[in-house]
């Protein structure tokens, strides 16, 4: 669509527990110049193609309201609106699971999640409802397991939230990352329930020098596909790629903590961290490999290059549809389906740490229009979501974190 230059105006906050913001505009203000978030960390980096990265800045017409749903939250890093205006799950790093209604009441911890490893990254993760969630009241968590020694894995549980919202009933678990390691670091952990019955769960790298994210014979920096009893999924690459570990649909990733099932197409999306530089959105293909360690768009953290400093990623590897330099630092993604604000229906809604915002990327087919951060200065965003109402979920990654609503 056409894109006016119209310049915003802004209100203050109204209170402490919401914030107004009036933007005076007609659809979207663009202007040609991308997003101001700093020097890169390699200048110069030639893209493979014209709109992977750096696109033109957006700033959204109408007011947005950022109000605070409740507060006090311990490292929330997932939070997964309930049907029917039952409240939402939140999990907490350091372990508790926790339901919040809509007015903003934290429940007790609900009993029966499994132990977690609680340190650095690790922790409790993820937490997804079933499709069918209304009838069979299924959900799953992802979690760092620790596996003794030290050492931990990326894991899921499948559970039965029983009906007063106090305990898991029937907990199994359907995925153990192999093998474990001893850094808690880089886990990965986003579950997606697909519509045809398959689990997707992103595992991380687990910040190991050695290359296993380019070996798929083990669960290291991968996209795995099960099914939601813990087997592998159908059609997957083991099938007809030895080497494969049956559970591995994609390899070559760094840090997957955000996936999403994009809904005109249905397929899978993902955000990944980079080192320095090289944050990735990326479309997933089966046995697809993604680069890392091997070719990525940054650098280390020490400023010397990621193997023998390759960025381009093809013909060998799948190239991001989409990258950053300097980087959001991504959490959770969800593709934006919703009555409140249409004319993001189909974009991308990204957490961003560093970003300190919900990054919202302008989708047109597999290319990237736009970029525009929403509640820009709130903090480290760890998770987004969209209610059914259409209004945006998100929380914030402190020791007294928020959850936090955008609506008109």
């Amino acid at each position: 669509m056409p894109r006016p230059t119209t310049r915003p105006c802004l209100t203050l906050p109204a209170n402490a527990l919401a914030m107004t913001l009036a933007i005076c505009l007609p659809a979207f203000a663009q202007s040609a110049a991308p997003i101001d978030d700093g020097s890169p960390n390699i200048p110069g980096l030639t893209p493979a193609f014209p709109e992977q990265t750096e696109a033109p800045a957006q700033i959204t017409r109408g007011t947005i309201r950022q109000q605070v749903i409740a507060r006090g939250l311990e490292h929330p890093w997932a939070v997964a609106p309930l049907p029917g205006g039952a409240g939402y799950l939140v999990t907490e790093r350091p372990g508790a699971l926790r339901h919040i209604g809509v007015d903003g009441t934290i429940s007790p911890p609900i009993a029966n999640v499994p132990d977690v490893r609680a340190m650095r990254q690790g922790g409790l993760l993820d937490v997804a409802i079933a499709p069918d969630f209304a009838q069979s009241r299924v959900i799953y968590l992802t979690f760092a397991k620790p596996t003794g020694l030290g050492m931990s894995a990326t894991a899921a549980i499948r559970a039965t939230l029983s009906a007063d919202m106090t305990r898991l009933e029937d907990v199994t678990e359907i995925f153990e990352q192999s093998p474990a390691a001893l850094a808690p670091l880089h886990y990965g952990s986003r579950i997606v329930p697909l519509a045809d019955g398959r689990l997707a769960i992103t595992t991380g790298d687990r910040g190991m020098s050695a290359d296993l994210a380019q070996d798929p014979s083990t669960g290291y920096g991968a996209v795995v596909m099960i099914r939601s009893d813990g087997q592998p999924a159908p059609g997957n690459p083991a099938e007809t790629r030895p080497g494969f570990l049956p559970e591995v649909f994609s390899h070559g990733h760094r840090n997957i903590q955000g996936a999403a099932i994009q809904p005109e197409t249905g397929q899978l999306w993902t955000v990944e961290h980079g080192p320095a530089g090289g944050d990735e959105v990326n479309i997933i293909a089966h046995a697809g490999n993604y680069g890392w360690p091997l070719a990525s768009y940054g650098e280390n953290y020490n400023g010397r290059p990621i193997a023998d400093g390759r960025s381009a990623h093809a013909p060998d590897f799948i190239p991001p549809r989409y990258y950053w330099d300097p980087v959001i630092a991504p959490g959770g993604m969800v593709f934006y389906e919703g009555a409140m604000f249409p004319d993001w229906n189909g974009d991308l809604l990204i957490a961003g740490l560093i970003a300190q915002a919900v990054v919202r990327l302008d989708i047109d087919g597999d290319t990237i229009r736009g970029e525009e951060r929403l509640a820009d200065g709130v903090g480290r965003v760890r998770d987004v979501a969209v209610d059914a109402d259409g209004s945006i979920l998100f929380v914030t990654d402190f020791d007294d974190g928020e959850l936090i609503r955008l609506t008109r």
